[in-house]
């Protein structure tokens, strides 16, 4: 018996046997030879219990989070405040234990937060239907772009390089398996410039605001995509939404996006979830579930699990998802966000996110040699260009700190001087300053060593 689990030599012997092999390798005799590993795992002399824990501590001293540094990266995720009221009431284990519900009857607690999240969802995006939520952003652009290829059937997904770096690069990996293209539509002058649309197109993927901050116009997106046929498809900052038009008023077919800037912190990059909406024509090929309200015998209200699309006990084969989990848990905390901000809240958060990126901005730019890399509307996000090399001004920042934000060399190598630099209301007028302070220096002194090395 292995010391991890239950199985023994006897139990593993019936298994195989009732499987028809005799034995484990030949379970996996179709894995090509040269993938294997022949000999054993390099594991090192074993450790206790105490010194595996103070490993693990030295491990995680190395990081540093945004409570030991002023922050403003973005990129995606954004260091928010989180009321304690989120953890008052997700820790409860009428919602911390829970899991899937699949006597959903029994379960009136849970699927009523869902129907709540999904209502909150649903009015936020300006769309009516509203899934449970879906794993985090990225998933749910794919999840997006499937369903648009199973309703129009069509061969080539058109994304915006606007879109998040890891969202194309996963709709890129599904659309292979697929038998799908992705084509990249540019972007000029900060927004996307989107190609002609052809009757091959599926769908026309954008991003509000785009990933260097500018607000995209959804409307001409929207028009070009239904002019074409084509699934119009919007990868949403939720925030930003209290304030823009949503999409749903601008005609875009399907909304997602990441959901951690409400309720869910950065947690080192996870665990949030991705919302999905979209309109009542493709309600059927929403993935993972929808909850619905009713009204039983006696005229109470009650909740059930309306539309599932793929789920492990039934329909397998015609799946249209492999989602089932989902993120309740961070979706609850998304909507006890929302409920606690209140209408009125959110709309006041976002101006004051607003009125600091403007200040940011302003502030930042007056720096010698610090330029704007677009000069588009933006709400919490924005670009800059430098003139001294990024990774050794934001090495210099962070020596005093802050760190300045995100190279934006790494995913586009077309602006090898580039900063991408966040804003969230924790980000005060004096956190500013003090970046404006910290980065003219660290501009200062890279351009001194510039001249030293022409010289």
């Amino acid at each position: 018996m292995s010391r991890y689990t239950s199985a023994t030599d006897a139990d593993r012997k019936e298994m195989l046997a009732t499987i028809g092999v005799e034995s484990i390798d030949e379970l996996f005799a179709d894995i090509p030879a040269a993938l294997k590993l022949d000999e054993s795992l390099a594991l090192g002399p074993g450790l206790s219990e105490q010194e595996v824990f103070e490993e693990l501590r030295a491990l995680a001293a190395r990081n540093v989070c945004t409570d030991d540094e002023i922050s403003f990266l973005g990129a995606g995720m954004y260091d928010h405040y989180i009321p304690a009221l989120i953890d008052s009431l997700i820790l409860r284990s009428e919602f911390l234990t829970p899991y899937t519900p699949y006597q959903p009857e029994i379960s009136q607690g849970v699927l009523q937060a869902m129907f709540e999240y999904q209502t909150a969802i649903s009015e936020l995006t300006g769309l009516p239907v509203s899934n449970a939520s879906v794993y985090e952003g990225p998933s749910a652009v794919v999840a997006a772009g499937y369903v648009a290829k199973l309703a129009r059937g069509r061969r080539r997904f058109v994304v915006s390089r606007g879109v998040h770096p890891h969202s194309r690069e996963a709709l890129r990996t599904l659309a292979h398996a697929w038998g799908m293209d992705v084509q990249e539509a540019p972007l000029k002058d900060g927004l996307t410039d989107l190609p002609g649309l052809d009757d091959e197109v599926s769908a026309v993927i954008v991003q509000q605001p785009n990933f260097l901050g500018a607000v995209e116009d959804l409307e001409a997106t929207a028009a070009a995509a239904a002019e074409a046929g084509a699934i119009s498809i919007c990868a949403c900052d939720p925030l930003p939404l209290a304030l823009l038009k949503t999409p749903g008023e601008c005609g875009v077919d399907i909304a997602v996006g990441e959901g951690q800037p409400l309720g869910n912190r950065l947690d080192y990059g996870g665990p949030s979830f991705g919302f999905f909406t979209t309109t009542e024509e493709l309600i059927r090929r929403v993935p993972g579930r929808i909850a619905g309200e009713t009204r039983d015998l006696d005229g109470r209200r009650g909740f059930v699990l309306t539309l599932q699309t793929r789920e492990q006990h039934i329909r397998r084969e015609k799946a249209t998802s492999n989602i089932t989990t989902a993120q309740a848990l961070n979706a609850l905390a998304g909507l006890i966000h929302l409920s606690w901000l209140g209408r009125r809240g959110i709309v006041e958060l976002v101006e004051l996110i607003v009125q600091r990126t403007a200040y940011a901005r302003d502030r930042l730019c007056a720096i010698e040699g610090v330029e704007l890399l677009h000069e588009q509307p933006v709400v919490r996000e924005f670009a800059l260009t430098l003139p001294v090399p990024v990774q050794e001004a934001v090495a210099a920042c962070r020596e005093r700190g802050v760190n300045p934000g995100y190279p934006l060399e790494r995913d586009y190598p077309e602006h090898p001087d580039g900063l991408l630099v966040a804003l969230t209301e924790k980000r005060t007028r004096a956190d500013i300053d003090r970046l404006a302070e910290v980065l003219e220096a660290a501009v200062q002194a890279g351009a001194r060593e510039l001249e030293q090395v022409a010289q």
